[in-house]
């Protein structure tokens, strides 16, 4: 060991000296050059510590347990010792690097910064969404805190969203194509993420007026307060997907339809009076020109009643369209379609808590007319509907379109299926 280091080991060394070498590297590890100090105030210091600190400054020692530093005077004296140039240099040298946390931390902010704001070669809705309030911070977990790999993320996410909206290309597809990966945009994947993120901001700037498009059922609906289920989430995006022309699961859940009609050529979909099916890849990839504006297209939610209306009425049934549930992107990008077209859409589903719900969602998203669904209805069907005994449980799902009939449904405790009142729904879809 060289004289000066083992005179810096004397001065400033040993685990006794520990604690106060930790304090005396958190005042550099603090300091920006903007705010540096030059005098430190330490307090409850030991008496080791005390006669350390007298030895570092050329003062006698004292019995108080505090004492101001002048920072510059420590250095001048270890330099005319001939131990180092300065207190910093003396802590490296005993215990390692100091890293300024202050000065890391403002590059990370400056780094971060300076990546959400890049807009030059961005496309514009990346751009945008980058600029809303939770998109760094997504950014920021997707990529663990780390500006490179955000920085590829983006990049990726942005090639990605340059190639739509698609005409109906699969998600693999479009993943292989830009990203060489055919599972790169498969759910959960950062990039993927992004995408969607990206997207959903897009539309909701530019929504238009008339019927919104959503991808999730009513939030103000609150039956319960529980987090969306796995399967709704992924649900959920692959409605997202579908709106940007992506196909994911194109042959799942298709939408069931009777008597829609479509421009010339065709006369409809399907042979008239039978139903028919329509999956996510027909609609997206030669979306009919459905011959609907100002015409009303009626929507139930139960297959059920739509084989019974083809049963009985066939080719003279009304335009009818089954979301069976809650609409799954099929159903809504028909949905979509039907209302951009001009169809007048009267909806009505079950008379329980799960059909509010979807009622409210149907009502709201594509601003249909309750079809046969007031609390009026509800009384009537209760007379006049079979029924053994009461299966409705107390909720707080409330009718959007008429608040009586959540009261009603408590009162009577009676659930009343669609298909129980067949009767009354054929009658009006046979004399529209």
């Amino acid at each position: 060991m060289s004289t000066a280091a083992a005179k810096l080991q004397r001065l400033l060394g040993g685990p006794a000296l520990w604690p106060l070498r930790q304090r005396l590297r958190r005042h550099y590890e603090r300091q920006s050059d903007a705010t540096a100090r030059t005098s430190l105030h330490l307090s409850q210091l030991s008496a080791a510590e005390r006669e350390a600190l007298a030895l570092l400054t050329g003062r006698p020692p004292r019995g108080a347990r505090s004492m101001q530093l002048d920072i510059a005077r420590i250095d001048a004296a270890l330099q005319d010792a001939g131990v180092c140039h300065s207190l910093r240099e003396a802590l490296e040298l005993l215990d390692g690097p100091i890293t300024n946390h202050t000065a890391t931390r403002a590059a990370h902010r400056l780094a971060w910064a300076t990546l959400l704001n890049q807009a030059s070669s961005r496309d514009a809705r990346l751009h945008a969404w980058l600029q809303e309030p939770a998109a760094g911070a997504l950014l920021k977990r997707l990529s663990r805190q780390d500006v490179a790999a955000a920085e590829a993320l983006l990049a990726q996410a942005d090639a990605v969203l340059r190639c739509l909206p698609s005409a109906g290309i699969t998600r693999a597809q479009l993943a292989a194509q830009t990203l060489g990966n055919a599972h790169a945009l498969d759910a959960g994947q950062a990039v993927a993420n992004l995408v969607l993120a990206a997207w959903r901001c897009a539309e909701n700037a530019a929504a238009p007026p008339g019927p919104e498009v959503s991808d999730q059922a009513d939030e103000d609906d609150t039956s319960t307060a529980e987090a969306a289920s796995e399967s709704t989430l992924l649900e959920r995006a692959r409605d997202i997907w579908a709106r940007a022309g992506v196909l994911v699961n194109e042959l799942a859940r298709p939408a069931l339809v009777l008597n829609l009609p479509v421009a010339a050529p065709a006369a409809a979909v399907g042979l008239p009076g039978e139903p028919a099916y329509l999956s996510l890849r027909q609609l997206l990839r030669t979306p009919p020109a459905w011959a609907v504006s100002g015409r009303p297209v009626f929507i139930c939610e139960n297959p059920n009643l739509l084989a019974i209306a083809a049963d009985r009425l066939g080719p003279r049934c009304a335009p009818l369209v089954c979301t069976d549930g809650m609409p799954a992107a099929a159903q809504r990008t028909l949905l979509n379609q039907l209302a951009h077209a001009g169809a007048r859409l009267h909806y009505h589903g079950d008379f329980d808590w799960p059909g509010l719900q979807i009622a409210n969602h149907v009502l709201r998203t594509w601003r249909a007319t309750p079809w046969r669904l007031s609390a009026a209805d509800y009384e009537a069907a209760v007379q006049t509907a079979p029924h053994t005994r009461r299966d409705l449980t107390e909720t707080n799902v409330t009718a959007s379109w008429d608040a009586r009939i959540a009261a009603a449904m408590w009162h009577h405790g009676l659930s009343i299926a669609e298909e129980a009142v067949a009767d009354v729904l054929i009658d009006d879809l046979r004399h529209t």
